[in-house]
């Protein structure tokens, strides 16, 4: 008589992706009538947020989304498969940790550079090179006896850097070229979060149309991210340049010193504004990095079944509305200042994650954690935008981001190499240290705050 084992699965409500998509979209929908910035700079134009702005850089900035939201397109293509990718491969757990720690160790010196060649050649041109690099691995995958090539993993990565500050970069040049208010480029800033994670929720419902079997050897979706990047590369050569005002390597390294490593500046005081952005940044990446690591083994440690395909669009969705709450929460007329909500998102995404850390919970308290982590990431993403722009020269902003990241990519790394070795560090030590890494941030973003007051003091004294 045979034994026959049942299979506990836990099911997501039916009703959670769309209340928190449907919140994400009202919150964007509704800003314009409840926003006393939005109203007074709709006054004589239309109230929506896509459509602020002058002609040319309104222009501009519609055509600068769609272009951020293919290339957000491209990424979720790219990363949707995740560790089945590997899998499919034939790599167990530890190999799977060993390439990415190997690609990572690769890829963090040209990463760290990339910036600081963005700042030096232009920004317009280094988006250009980034889709071109989307195009190789896009290519490269198409071919079922190429996808698990190293090669791959180390373009992505190198990739996925650049996406983080390249099409930024970018659109502050443009903005400060064409001499727009600042409050459009705070607007946008958030409204590339939100397209950001929508573009995500698109790219798994194009890879669930376009994935087939394995055993014709082209797989259509990695090949039509491929064609969206030959798009992306036609667009932004045709796009309108800006003249980059090149600085010789020997100035650029002085200012770049002065104002990220030693937190010089140009006002009444000398501090380590720019240095704490620099550190918030890399704990927001790394936390980020920890949690798509370890939410799936996480989720599913206790045995059950869960669709996590299902659970995945409620995380983008959550993010969704934290980026649409952002221009809620910044202005005149807003509850709190900045640097305030900005310190409560980064102590909500710590408390989380140390939740999490700290003892297993059923999976619904943990989807319901990951979803506020979620929910403060999609809000601190545009408030670290806001701060670089008020904080640090434009001209330095690629060489700042990529430090950043770097920081975080060598943290990453660490973990990675650790996760390969048979004796590894435990899953919620790793979640434990990020969560520390956002509390630490939050606190050094209250300090900011507070500098800030003191240098307004010390200008009215003067």
């Amino acid at each position: 008589m045979g034994v026959v084992i049942e299979r506990e699965e836990w099911a997501l409500t039916p009703l959670a992706y769309p209340l928190l998509s449907a919140a994400g979209l009202a919150a964007v929908l509704l800003l314009p009538y409840f926003s006393a910035r939005a109203a007074a700079h709709a006054a004589g134009s239309s109230p929506s947020p896509f459509d602020a702005g002058a002609g040319p850089f309104l222009r501009f900035r519609r055509a600068f989304l769609l272009l951020f939201a293919l290339a957000s397109v491209v990424e979720g293509i790219q990363s949707v498969f995740g560790e089945d990718e590997f899998v499919r491969c034939g790599l167990g757990r530890e190999q799977m940790a060993a390439r990415l720690a190997a690609t990572a160790a690769a890829a963090l010196f040209p990463g760290a550079i990339s910036g600081v060649i963005s700042d030096k050649i232009g920004p317009r041109r280094f988006c250009i090179f980034y889709w071109v690099l989307q195009l190789a691995v896009g290519t490269l995958k198409s071919f079922s006896a190429l996808r698990c090539a190293w090669i791959n993993n180390f373009i992505l990565t190198l990739a996925s850097s650049m996406f983080s500050f390249c099409f930024e970069t970018w659109l502050v040049v443009e903005h400060e070229k064409q001499d727009q208010k600042q409050d459009l480029l705070f607007d946008t800033f958030w409204l590339m979060t939100f397209f950001e994670s929508v573009s995500l929720i698109g790219s798994q419902e194009i890879t669930n149309v376009l994935v087939s079997n394995d055993d014709n050897g082209f797989l259509l979706p990695y090949a039509f991210a491929a064609t969206l990047s030959v798009v992306g590369i036609l667009y932004t050569r045709n796009a309108s340049s800006t003249t980059q005002h090149a600085s010789a390597i020997g100035s650029y390294q002085k200012s770049f010193f002065a104002h990220v490593l030693r937190g010089e500046c140009n006002y009444y005081v000398s501090d380590k504004r720019v240095l704490i952005l620099v550190l918030a940044q890399a704990s927001i990446h790394f936390a980020v990095s920890a949690f798509w690591f370890l939410w799936a083994p996480t989720i599913v440690a206790d045995g059950r079944y869960a669709q996590l395909s299902l659970i995945y669009p409620c995380f983008l969705a959550s993010r969704m509305l934290g980026s649409a709450g952002f221009p809620w929460f910044y202005g005149a007329t807003a509850p709190f200042q900045n640097e305030d909500s900005l310190t409560i998102a980064y102590v909500g995404a710590g408390i989380s994650l140390s939740i999490v850390a700290y003892d297993y919970q059923e999976i619904g308290t943990l989807v319901i954690l990951f979803c506020i982590f979620h929910a403060c990431v999609g809000f601190i993403l545009p408030s670290l935008a806001r701060l670089r722009t008020m904080y640090l020269p434009n001209e330095l902003r690629g060489g700042m981001m990529s430090f950043s990241l770097s920081l975080a990519n060598a943290a990453i790394f660490i973990f990675l190499l650790q996760d390969a070795h048979p004796r590894s560090i435990a899953h919620s030590t790793i979640l434990g240290l990020a969560s520390c890494g956002l509390l630490g941030a939050g606190g050094c973003i209250c300090m900011l705050r507070r500098w800030r007051k003191h240098t307004r003091q010390n200008a009215r004294s003067l």
